[in-house]
């Protein structure tokens, strides 16, 4: 895009990443005229030339998007003539343990320099409750010095992605909305309108920032709570996948949650930390919940890898020159996402003991685990044969659990695709 040649925007989005560029797509095929921001060239160049770096486009869809008008730039000045601006840039952990706004701040910083009278702006990055009215505002009212809720709009809307969620998209998954004023609510919820089914208001930015939160934090409790019945089921030779089966027959007050290794990828892992660290350092005192479920999620790399041993001891083996299949490296199934992945801990502990580790990932080539790149076997049946135990991570879609119980001369199975065998432990 020409920075030089002014171009009428209905939005422009700020950050092209997994959270972005969807909502970019669902914009423009709304009919909106669309323009994306990031800073990275790589990524910039990758779109204006119908290259895809997410997982739920494909280059098919750019070409798409492309042709129906939308075009990257890394120029800022093209912000000028944007009549909403929607910020998606990530907040990963800081070292004290709360959110990092390094990237929030550097975009809001960048939308200040070019926010006019009348322009509506929407973080939808996940961070603590209060940013928007006690970070943004202020930035944005200092770099223009224009006042939010009189001469411009400002709202949050979290972000609700779901990688590689086939029901549930950016149009059919509803958009909570919560603005600085009354009128700021009314006009982001009128401008997600144009491309979401449905639009929920909320009673402010604090309630919408805390709802993303309270959404994980669910999820992140309920999760530790089936790892942890996972340790004392086994132990007591209980079935726990069974458990899960007769309870979810229950048709209210049940929600099924799984057991696993870990937990992975931007939210889970990291998100309910914002609320915990924000109770402590604004009230003093612990949200003991969330603590307490990320010590048994965060645990459970270790605790595979106790169950790992116990395994190869059972057959007369140490884990010290063992060969271990590990299945599924990404953090959730059917997409290649890595970030946060339990994989990498395990298979770090697993080294440590002095075991030979290998993978195999329908959607990861190569993958880096401290500092060494392994590559994916390319001969998934004879690495099933020849490892002295398989140990599925994710339940991708390309694996067949008969067929792996089957061929593999032991396996240890954390999520439960395979059936129940003589040489295969659930966890």
């Amino acid at each position: 895009m020409d920075g030089n040649e002014a171009v009428s925007t209905d939005v422009a989005v700020v950050g092209l990443g997994y959270v972005g560029l969807p909502l970019a797509q669902e914009a423009s095929r709304s009919g909106l005229r669309v323009m994306g921001f990031d800073v990275s060239t790589h990524v910039v160049e990758g779109l204006n030339e119908g290259r895809s770096h997410v997982d739920d486009l494909s280059d098919a869809h750019i070409a798409e998007m492309l042709a129906a008008g939308f075009q990257a730039s890394a120029n800022e000045d093209d912000l000028d003539d944007a009549d909403t601006i929607v910020i998606c840039v990530p907040t990963p952990l800081s070292d004290d343990g709360g959110p990092d706004l390094g990237a929030v701040k550097a975009a809001v910083g960048t939308v200040g320099r070019h926010l006019s009278a009348g322009m509506l702006v929407v973080l939808e990055s996940t961070t603590y409750p209060g940013t928007t009215d006690e970070v943004v505002r202020p930035m944005l009212e200092e770099a223009s010095g224009l006042v939010a809720g009189r001469d411009f709009h400002l709202a949050f809307s979290p972000e609700r992605i779901d990688p590689g969620n086939p029901k549930f998209g950016m149009r059919n998954t509803p958009k909570v909305v919560g603005g600085q004023t009354s009128a700021c609510t009314e006009r982001a919820a009128t401008f997600y309108r144009r491309f979401v089914d449905t639009v929920v208001e909320a009673k402010g930015t604090r309630e919408a920032e805390t709802a993303k939160l309270l959404e994980n934090t669910y999820r992140h409790v309920n999760i530790a709570l089936v790892n942890e019945m996972a340790r004392f089921c086994h132990e007591l030779g209980i079935d726990l996948w069974d458990v899960i089966r007769l309870a979810k027959t229950k048709p209210f007050g049940f929600q099924a949650f799984y057991p696993g290794p870990g937990v992975g990828g931007h939210c889970i892992p990291i998100d309910p930390n914002y609320l915990s660290h924000n109770v402590r350092v604004r009230l003093g005192y612990p949200f003991r919940f969330v603590e307490l479920a990320q010590e048994i999620n965060a645990t459970m790399p270790a605790y595979v890898t106790q169950r790992i041993m116990n395994i190869l001891n059972t057959d007369g083996k140490a884990i010290n020159g063992s060969t271990i299949l590990l299945l599924g490296v990404t953090y959730k199934p059917d997409i290649a996402d890595q970030r946060e992945s339990p994989a990498v801990p395990l298979a770090k502990r697993l080294a440590s003991l002095g075991a030979h580790v290998i993978f195999h990932d329908p959607k990861v080539p190569t993958w880096k685990v401290d500092g060494a790149v392994l590559e994916s076997v390319t001969d998934l049946d004879a690495a099933l044969a020849a490892s002295d135990l398989t140990v599925v991570l994710q339940p991708h879609s390309d694996y067949d659990g008969t067929l792996i119980a089957k061929t593999a001369q032991r396996v240890f199975d954390t999520r439960g695709i395979t059936p129940q065998d003589d040489n295969v432990e659930h966890m």
